[in-house]
């Protein structure tokens, strides 16, 4: 039993020393290290320089905007949404189609 756990074990701390990520001689990381999470950092970005409308609650606001809205909705002022076609055109593999941005 102990003889087929060392030929197991042998292989197995080779492979792990293979998966290292600092270089031992200079201490530095691997120069790949960290770029997944990078990737799906920026593709779950939906936008990272974001324009605010003016007169629009904006980073860091004080609340005042928020208070009004409030207001607004327990008098039943609200403001209608406006809608915003987010995609042009139309998908599938059909003739047709919806035809969403003709």
């Amino acid at each position: 039993m102990s003889s087929k756990l060392l030929v197991l074990a042998v292989p197995a701390v080779f492979l792990l020393a293979s998966c290292d990520t600092v270089n031992q001689s200079t201490g530095a990381m691997a120069p790949g290290f960290g770029e997944a999470v990078k990737y799906d950092n920026a593709i779950q970005t939906i936008n990272p320089e974001p324009v605010y409308a003016q007169g629009g609650a904006q980073p860091g606001a004080n609340g005042e905007l928020g208070q009004k809205a409030v207001e607004r909705y327990r008098t039943d002022k609200v403001k209608a949404p406006q809608s915003e076609q987010t995609t042009m055109g139309s998908s599938g593999s059909g003739g047709g189609g919806s035809g969403g941005g003709r």
